[in-house]
């Protein structure tokens, strides 16, 4: 177990998900000896707070991962392609949240209260995966149920925040909610149809199949991570006029039966899970109740009545944080703890 100090890179740093991974870095227990900030060109000259201190904003080059232990990468699939490679040929161990490597068979994708010893494969190419926001949240309650009883079929809805799609959209949302509000023009730029008050069954590009890109990634990225793939799972998601925070209405067929009562239990005491499923009070998960936070909420927790083994359930996150910052930080703590 390693208990050495680690010089640490986020690469894409001022994004989103880029400026919480900081703001979780600085949470963290991890043994740090330096932070590095990387970004593009055109925010060389920035500077962003860390701790107290103000740290530079450097251009990411091949060069920058010279001397370093672990960087998180949060600066697109496109970029991760081109320097997470070279990251690792430095000897730097790359935790990289764009989809570009999650389903590379030799590139653990790593949920840490679900599959935690997947990361010791990181040597065969120097690099984890984190996996989609959607998918976290969902294994993260799942995999105690499936541990129990096992999971055969998973249907889910999803209804995610603009903030999955980054700055651009959060500011969409708000500009055309404020222009709708007083009754002006309003533009389209980043979603192909009004997000404000609206509803989109639309993330990401469509398949062949008919399905999104996302459902498709829920589909592969799940039986990954639970390390089954003989789990059926069909998803529809579903981009909504909330900031933060992803839900999910649930419903999975188990392969013995257990009672909504016992899957209260089984959460209850799950890692990284909240059961918060109090209908009569008006207790139940909502975005608001996730933002900020790191764990994932679950409730409305009840059997299925049209199957005999179902149980439906709804599961809220932030998206932002355990959906991407956070849970790429635990897999650095877990790292850095156990094979560094």
């Amino acid at each position: 177990m390693s208990r050495k100090s680690v010089h640490v890179a986020v690469a894409g740093a001022t994004g989103a998900v880029g400026n919480q991974m900081i703001t979780c870095l600085e949470e963290s227990n991890l043994p740090l000896k330096s932070v590095k900030l990387l970004a593009s060109k055109r925010s060389v000259g920035r500077q962003l707070r860390f701790r107290g201190d103000l740290l530079p904003v450097e251009e990411m080059t091949p060069e920058s991962f010279k001397g370093l232990d672990v960087a998180l990468f949060s600066a697109g699939g496109g970029t991760s392609k081109q320097f997470a490679p070279i990251a690792a040929d430095a000897g730097c161990v790359v935790v990289d949240n764009s989809s570009a490597w999650r389903m590379d068979p030799d590139v653990p994708l790593v949920v840490p209260e679900v599959n935690p010893h997947a990361i010791k494969d990181y040597t065969k190419k120097g690099i984890i995966a984190n996996p989609n926001c959607s998918t976290i949240q969902m294994v993260v309650a799942l995999n105690p149920i499936h541990k129990h009883c096992g999971i055969k079929r998973i249907v889910v809805s999803t209804y995610q925040a603009v903030s999955g799609t980054g700055k651009k959209a959060i500011d969409e949302l708000f500009d055309q909610t404020r222009a709708m509000i007083n009754f002006l023009d309003y533009a389209k730029q980043v979603y192909p149809h009004r997000i404000a008050f609206n509803c989109l069954p639309h993330i990401d590009v469509f398949q062949e199949n008919g399905y999104t890109k996302e459902e498709m990634k829920m589909l592969n990225e799940t039986r990954k991570i639970m390390e089954d793939d003989s789990i059926a799972v069909t998803a529809t998601t579903v981009r909504v006029p909330v900031f933060y925070g992803h839900c999910e209405a649930v419903n999975i067929e188990t392969s013995r039966h257990i009672s909504a009562g016992h899957v209260r239990q089984l959460l209850s005491s799950a890692p990284g899970v909240k059961v918060m499923d109090d209908p009569g009070n008006n207790v139940y998960p909502l975005a608001t109740d996730a933002a900020g936070q790191d764990l994932t909420l679950v409730g409305r927790i009840r059997q299925d009545e049209s199957i005999e083994n179902g149980i439906n359930m709804w599961i809220v996150a932030d998206n932002i944080r355990k959906g991407a910052a956070t849970n790429t930080v635990q897999i650095a703590e877990l790292l850095v703890k156990e094979y560094l």
